[in-house]
């Protein structure tokens, strides 16, 4: 039995960062009832280019492994008594909209807690529900943007640079999902259920984290530094060898030590200019650029080959090819494998989060479904007869099929 297997959610998400939080829980076995409004096709992801067909995408494939899906539109009153059955049953209702939206569609505790007191409202907004933005929409880009990270991402004088990644997107899910866990751990021991109010904005300046705090109490204003380099350990940065990129990252004086052994420059660490990573830091424009000329005289495997050898943290810099047929992930069961009607066989990442015993914490998966897959099987449950149904689906409440 997987851990959430006792945990039903009833999801109004779209798109990615709520999407990717729920398929976390999915995976340790959480009910994800994802309703989809069939007014407007359904989940936006359905139709994200370039590889989107029938109904369906590779990006919708990414995010909603192991769910149910059922149509329904909550704003019309036979919707909205259907979605007040799914409630009752239910422990918690989960969204990602805009921060004006949980209200106006009445999916915030107050407006559920008659149905069910013990319901969890959990709602993953761009702004959250309160402040100056909260009825601005909020994607990844514009929240890397508000919060600083583009300022510090990219070459010194460059173009400000996103994340390759949508980190704040995929941040937002993972602080939703621990929420969202807290809060019903809090209702079953309760009786009580609450709101959670969260917010990509709230994820990205969190994230902002040491740098921050170095602002905030000493004034420290972050800059880009050159080739990813650490703020103030050195050296822990990309470096360029002979073929190739790579990164070396010396988070610890004795790093430094057996990085010069390596580099047969032992002298060095004897050198009072780079003795502690304070002494480095006052002297980095000396250091640095005398590694970058070492690192040069080598290829990546053969500086690679002996800093394994010596546990210096260190890798190549990867393409994602690279990194997906890396043998450790392939060893850590990272790739999922799901049929697909239209797509075949969907190879996608499976979770990161793991609970039991290492190498046999891996439970089958099951590719997205279908929107509406399984409206007519979730309402039976509910006690729904045929009759019911039909009458649901040609009112318009569950969209005409």
């Amino acid at each position: 039995m997987r851990p959430l297997e006792d945990v039903r959610i009833v999801s109004l998400e779209q798109y990615g960062a709520g999407p990717f939080g729920s398929m976390h829980l999915a995976e340790l076995g959480a009910e994800i009832i994802k309703v989809e409004d069939p007014s407007v096709g359904g989940d936006v992801g359905r139709a994200i280019p370039p590889y989107a067909e029938g109904g369906d995408s590779l990006f919708f494939q990414s995010f909603n492994r192991d769910k149910t899906s059922i149509t329904l539109d909550i704003r019309t009153p036979l919707g909205r008594a259907v979605f007040e059955d799914l409630v009752r049953t239910a422990d918690a209702v989960y969204s990602n909209l805009r921060g004006d939206v949980p209200e106006k569609l009445g999916i915030r505790y107050d407006d559920l807690k008659d149905v069910n007191p013990r319901i969890v409202c959990c709602s993953l907004t761009g702004f959250g529900m309160t402040g100056p933005r909260s009825k601005e929409p909020g994607y990844d880009y514009v929240l890397q943007a508000l919060g600083g990270w583009m300022s510090l991402t990219g070459e010194p004088g460059g173009a400000p640079q996103k994340t390759g990644p949508s980190l704040v997107d995929y941040c937002g899910g993972y602080v939703a999902a621990i929420s969202l866990l807290a809060a019903i751990h809090a209702a079953r021991r309760d009786g009580v259920g609450t709101d959670c109010d969260l917010s990509l904005y709230d994820t990205a300046v969190s994230l902002l984290a040491y740098p921050g705090t170095w602002h905030l109490t000493a004034g420290y204003r972050p800059t880009r530094t050159r080739h990813s380099a650490h703020p103030s350990l050195i050296p822990f940065q990309a470096f360029e060898a002979a073929d190739g990129w790579l990164v070396v990252g010396c988070a610890k004086e004795k790093f430094w030590h057996r990085l010069t052994a390596v580099m047969d420059r032992p002298e060095l660490a004897d050198d009072p200019r780079f003795a502690t990573f304070a002494d480095r830091n006052r002297n980095r424009e000396v250091i640095v650029p005398l590694l970058e000329e070492i690192f040069r005289t080598r290829t990546v495997a053969g500086w690679l080959a002996p800093m394994y050898a010596a546990s210096i943290p260190c890798a190549p810099i990867n393409d994602v090819a690279g990194a997906l047929a890396d043998p450790h992930t392939l060893e850590r069961d990272l790739i999922a494998e799901t049929a697909h009607p239209v797509f075949g066989t969907v190879r996608s990442l499976r979770s990161a989060v793991r609970v039991g015993r290492p190498g046999a914490d891996r439970a089958p998966t099951r590719s997205a479904p279908p929107m509406g897959a399984d409206t007519d099987r979730v309402l039976r449950a509910l006690g729904y007869d045929d009759d019911k149904i039909a009458a649901l689906r040609e009112a318009g409440a569950l969209g005409k099929g």
